[in-house]
């Protein structure tokens, strides 16, 4: 048994005030008490259990940083980022279902809605409605501006036309956040936001995709055929959309990180209850040199993702730059979450490639990490864009 000397020390970073550690342990509770039991039921069916989704919502998980006149828990950015990497630990698919709900949906109307349109969702996202976010198509993935879907104004309304692919949270949202352009010949500077509710007139989800992982989590093509939306549903300002689409992403990055941190995390723990438990040879595997020091750069890869990441989100919450950090959080983050899933899947052996055991799963959550949000490559493009600008 290790002395008080030679166990774990949690570096500066990944100490916890009071009130984020409090935070912190009832997310732990309720991802160990509630969600572990149906993670394997929701990965086969592909679908969240409606009873947890609505616990998500009783503990205040889809609201984290609305402000309490919304409805929300007024909290930050980090503690959304705390809730993220808990309930990766345990299911990844949910997590992400919390952490598009805060990071990137709450997140762009809380700072570009105007006050009636804040007052309309900010109060149901809070505490009863799943938002989605539709930016992507089948052109246009890492290049996210090569949008096709356009909006054609018509009066007080816009018509939207076109398909967004990969949309998640979208069997669940009662509000998207759909991106499309008003002038092709504006490139970037003409994409808009809007609001739209699922039951608008012209707009449908179309197929579901049938994932590798994260599959309680729901990943759906939307379909708009002159799909009319109010004036009134603008997000922001006409045109304004890829600013709204740019720092909301950047932000999301964190989410992301938190997300693959939580996985990684949880994969390392799996594999160190089962190193204490498998025998060989007459003695647990993790008395072995060579499973201990697997374990032991395990270990070191996930704190250093955890340092990455909270680091992103301290800068994010002291209001300072923090987009280099955020490539650099998402990129190593979803980097180490498929090198340590797949170490712990070894750890366990012929058992850790069925489905009889938890990390089988995390092997399959993982790889999506390394390509949305950012692909690992467009990361690496704005990290280094950011090394050259700091020479000039």
């Amino acid at each position: 048994m290790p002395t008080t000397s030679d166990a774990y020390v949690p570096s500066p970073l990944t100490i916890l005030s009071e009130e984020e550690r409090l935070f912190q342990q009832s997310v732990r509770r309720f991802a160990r008490e509630r969600l572990a039991p149906h993670v394997r039921e929701m990965d086969e069916a592909g679908h969240v259990r409606d009873d947890l989704l609505r616990e998500l919502f009783e503990l205040g998980l889809m609201g984290i940083d609305v402000p309490e006149e919304f409805g929300g828990q007024a909290g930050t950015f980090f503690q959304s980022i705390l809730a993220i990497e808990e309930i990766a630990k345990i299911d990844p698919a949910v997590s992400v279902i919390v952490d598009v709900q805060n990071t990137l949906v709450n997140n762009a109307i809380e700072r570009w809605a105007n006050h009636e349109q804040k007052k309309r969702y900010l109060p149901k996202l809070a505490t009863s409605m799943t938002g989605a976010y539709a930016l992507s198509e089948a052109q246009s993935g890492s290049d996210a501006f090569a949008l096709t879907t356009h909006a054609r104004a018509a009066g007080d309304q816009f018509s939207i036309s076109g398909r967004k692919l990969w949309i998640t949270n979208a069997v669940e949202a009662g509000v998207f956040l759909v991106f499309a352009t008003v002038d092709a010949s504006a490139g970037y500077k003409g994409i808009t936001c809007f609001l739209v509710e699922p039951r608008t007139p012209g707009f449908r989800i179309g197929k579901k995709e049938d994932k590798l992982g994260i599959r309680a989590s729901s990943t759906c093509e939307l379909i708009f055929d002159g799909c009319l939306v109010p004036r009134a549903n603008v997000l922001g300002e006409t045109g304004k959309g890829y600013k709204i689409a740019i720092e909301t992403l950047n932000e999301g990055r964190i989410g992301i990180g938190a997300q693959m941190t939580g996985l990684a995390q949880g994969a390392l723990e799996h594999s160190l209850r089962y190193a204490r438990e498998r025998r060989q040879f007459g003695k647990p595997i993790g008395e072995f040199q060579g499973v201990q020091f697997e374990l032991a750069e395990m270990a070191v890869r996930v704190e250093a993702a955890r340092l990455l990441v909270y680091n992103a989100a301290r800068l994010r919450d002291a209001g300072q730059p923090f987009v280099t950090q955020a490539a650099m959080a998402k990129y190593y983050a979803s980097l180490i979450a498929e090198e340590v899933a797949s170490k712990a899947v070894e750890i366990f052996g012929g058992v850790g490639f069925t489905r009889d055991y938890p990390v089988e799963k995390l092997y399959r959550d993982a790889k999506i990490g390394r390509i949305y949000e950012g692909t690992s490559n467009m990361q690496k493009a704005v990290i280094a864009r950011a090394l050259f600008e700091s020479v000039r």
